[in-house]
């Protein structure tokens, strides 16, 4: 008996199928992260009886949980009941030097499978779904009733931003900058990473009052860089009272367009002619990450309204608001970086 070779390549109809599943994916990652999958399988294959039994779950179900998750590459399977990590799997370890376990769990948190079927009424709309589903506007839901998932938010934030920094502190040039403003910065982690970098460089970040309470340590009154470190709460959308020799404004403006355009005329306005102004941000097109940033931007229009920017769009609300951009260079597969100066 023969048996017919299997096409490698998965035909339309076999695809469709697999991606309106979707969801089970995102579940299964999910789980696997909840249950702490990762954090027990060490460097050597092992039973998914032995795993439960560590894990305190039913052996059999544990492993089909198992044999799913292998199909997209996150965990493999080795014969006789073994599993063994992948890169992918170690990713979701908490001990990973660049986890994804919070980010993870932040994208499949309990609110976000209530908003996804509701994402063709966003787009008849052109509003956000998220107050009509919760009574609340999405941070203020975040903050008021669902406390374990904004712990998970500020731990994902948190594990986004400190390796998103090292990578934007390699990547940017600062011959000839002594200051340096981190508008709209959250905890400050570019900017510590960029004070760590370059010893003789002074910086200022610019926040929300309880953002700014809760900067890195190091830049905070008796911290590694404190001297050379200022912390000022504000908005950046009311006002920008920093002046520096380069502004930069990371993964913030993806609000409306009003908010962004307050917040790119306030740089220009304190700024000095010819002052640096670098903007990073997830762009939906000319990215090998096009699938996670579309995603992400469906995401923003549920949740907030918000959006996430073409490189066209966002070179249009810069050169409208007083800035010249020069170029757009990758940092990293998922972020671009807007150098621009102000206009004199």
């Amino acid at each position: 008996m023969t048996t017919a070779p299997v096409n490698p390549t998965p035909q339309p109809a076999m695809r469709l199928r697999e991606l309106v599943f979707g969801a089970a994916c995102a579940a299964a990652v999910r789980a696997a992260a909840r249950l702490g999958v990762a954090d027990v399988l060490g460097d050597t294959p092992t039973t998914a009886t032995e795993l439960a039994a560590q894990l305190d779950t039913e052996p059999r179900q544990l492993r089909r949980l198992l044999r799913a998750l292998t199909c997209y590459g996150i965990f493999a399977e080795t014969g006789g009941d073994r599993f063994e990590h992948t890169e992918m799997s170690r990713l979701l370890r908490d001990d990973a030097p660049n986890s994804l376990r919070h980010i993870a769990l932040w994208c499949t948190e309990p609110w976000t499978w209530e908003a996804w079927p509701k994402l063709d009424e966003a787009v008849r709309s052109g509003r956000n779904v998220f107050p009509d589903l919760f009574g609340k506007e999405f941070f203020d839901y975040l903050h008021s009733d669902a406390g374990d998932s904004a712990k998970v938010f500020d731990k994902a934030m948190t594990t986004s931003s400190r390796q998103s920094a090292r990578d934007f502190a390699e990547y940017l040039d600062l011959t000839g900058i002594d200051s340096v403003a981190d508008i709209g910065g959250g905890q400050g982690h570019v900017l510590a990473s960029l004070l760590e970098k370059h010893p003789a460089l002074h910086g200022t970040l610019l926040d929300l009052p309880k953002v700014v309470a809760g900067a890195d340590r190091r830049l905070q009154d008796g911290g590694a860089f404190s001297a050379r470190a200022r912390l000022v709460p504000g908005d950046c959308r009311v006002e920008i009272p920093v002046r520096a020799d380069l502004y930069i404004i990371k993964n913030i403006l993806e609000w409306d367009d009003d908010s962004t355009r307050r917040t790119l005329a306030n740089v220009v306005a304190v700024a000095r002619p010819g002052a640096r102004v670098v903007v990073v941000e997830n762009l939906v097109d000319n990215s090998p990450s096009m699938r996670f940033t579309t995603a992400m931007d469906l995401m923003l229009m549920l949740n907030v309204g918000g959006a996430k920017h073409s490189e066209e769009s966002m070179v249009h609300l810069m050169q409208e608001a007083g800035l010249d951009v020069a170029a757009v260079r990758p940092v990293n597969p998922y972020l671009h970086a807007f150098e621009s100066t102000v206009r004199g």
